[in-house]
C-alpha cells in the first residue's frame, strides 16, 4: 500500500475546496446560458431590422377627395369666379409665378398708384423712375417738363382709393400684365408763377377714374412691378 506524503495530500485538499468554490460562484452550464453580449452583433441586427422595415415602406400619393379644390388657384377662385376670362389670365400667371396672389397685388398697386399720383404732382423724377417703364415714365418726364417750362406747379392732396377691381390679367411671353380700373379722390389745382390757379380746384374733392397696367417678366428676381400702360376713363 502506497502512501502520500503530506506535501501531495495538501495539494489534493486545496484543489478539491478551490473547485468547490469555483462551482459556487459560476454554476453548472445548463445549455440555456445567453450567449456573451456582442455590441457591434446587436447593432448590426437593428440595422437590419430597420433596412427591412424602410424597404417595405413605401409612400404612396394622397389621393385627391371628389370635389376638393386644388389649394393652388384657391384664393384666385374666391377672387374670380372659375372658368371666366379673368380666372384663366391670374391662374396662367400663378403658373408663371408661384408667389402671385391677386389680393396682394391690389393692395400693393394702390400704394403705388397713391405714390405714382403724388410724385408726379410734386415733379419727383426719382420715385417715378423706380415705378414706371422706360415709355411710361418718359412720358410723365416730358409733362413735368412742360409744366415746369410754364413755371406752373400742382397742389395736391391724395384723399384716398374708393375701388381698385382687376379688370384683366394675361401673359404676354414672360411677362405678366395685370390691368386694373381705379377710382380715387384727389384734391387738385395748377398754379402759375403768380401763385393763380389756372386748372383744377383747391377746394373741391373730385373723383379721377383711371385704368392703369402693371407688368412685371416672371424670370427677373426682381419681384416689383412696374405702371406700362394709363389710360384716363370718363
Amino acid at each position: 500500500m502506497e502512501f502520500f506524503d503530506f506535501g501531495t495530500i495538501f495539494f489534493l485538499v486545496a484543489a478539491v475546496v478551490i473547485f468547490f468554490q469555483l462551482r459556487n460562484v459560476l454554476g453548472r452550464r445548463t445549455g440555456n446560458e445567453r450567449p456573451p453580449f456582442d455590441p457591434y452583433t446587436i447593432g448590426r441586427k437593428r440595422d437590419k431590422e430597420t433596412a427591412n422595415t424602410t424597404e417595405n415602406v413605401v409612400s404612396l400619393p394622397r389621393k385627391r377627395a371628389a370635389g376638393e379644390a386644388d389649394e393652388t388657384y384657391k384664393a384666385i377662385d374666391a377672387f374670380a369666379p372659375p372658368g371666366g376670362e379673368l380666372n384663366k389670365g391670374l391662374r396662367a400667371i400663378k403658373d408663371g409665378d408661384p408667389s402671385f396672389e391677386p389680393k396682394s397685388f391690389v393692395d400693393g398697386a394702390k400704394m403705388a398708384y397713391e405714390m405714382i399720383v403724388m410724385a408726379y404732382a410734386d415733379g419727383d423724377r426719382k420715385t417715378l423712375k423706380n415705378l414706371l417703364s422706360r415709355e411710361v415714365y418718359d412720358g410723365f418726364v416730358a409733362a413735368i417738363a412742360e409744366r415746369e417750362g410754364r413755371s406752373e406747379k400742382i397742389q395736391s392732396s391724395f384723399v384716398g382709393i374708393d375701388k381698385a377691381d382687376i379688370v384683366s390679367a394675361e401673359m404676354k411671353g414672360s411677362e405678366a400684365h395685370v390691368t386694373l380700373r381705379i377710382v380715387s379722390e384727389l384734391i387738385s389745382a395748377t398754379r402759375n408763377n403768380a401763385g393763380e390757379v389756372v386748372d383744377g380746384d383747391p377746394e373741391t374733392v373730385a373723383e379721377v377714374k383711371d385704368v392703369w397696367t402693371f407688368a412685371r417678366d416672371t424670370r427677373s428676381r426682381d419681384p416689383n412691378w412696374k405702371l406700362v400702360a394709363t389710360e384716363a376713363e370718363d
